[in-house]
């Protein structure tokens, strides 16, 4: 089971960026997908998360602003970030029960 994260990089506040977690070795449309977020010195906190029902959850402070979806085709998770803000600012990562990607960095900037 692999899990490999891309789409970071830097935005000033408001921007979007789209990042994707491609899987391996598994099947993403079977599985609950999650996007979880670590700030510098801070532990790893949960962002998004979309069922094998496609229901989808996210944390309280980027509703409204980012979006989960999956291709299964492409056996990939996506995180759709608009209207990013500054404490968006974190490494980003892609997570299947205890399986997680090596992440990505998303830094907020003016």
């Amino acid at each position: 089971v692999q899990l490999v994260e891309s789409g970071g990089g830097l935005v000033q506040p408001g921007g979007s960026l789209r990042l994707s977690c491609v899987g391996s070795g598994f099947t993403v449309s079977t599985s609950v997908m999650v996007w979880g977020r670590q700030a510098p010195g801070k532990g790893i906190d949960w962002v998004s998360s979309i069922e094998t029902d496609g229901r989808t959850d996210y944390t309280e402070s980027v509703k409204g602003r980012f979006t989960i979806s999956r291709d299964n085709a492409k056996n990939t998770v996506y995180l759709q970030m608009d209207n990013l803000k500054l404490e968006d600012t974190a490494v980003y990562y892609c997570l299947r029960g205890a399986t997680r990607g090596q992440g990505t960095q998303v830094t907020v900037s003016s």
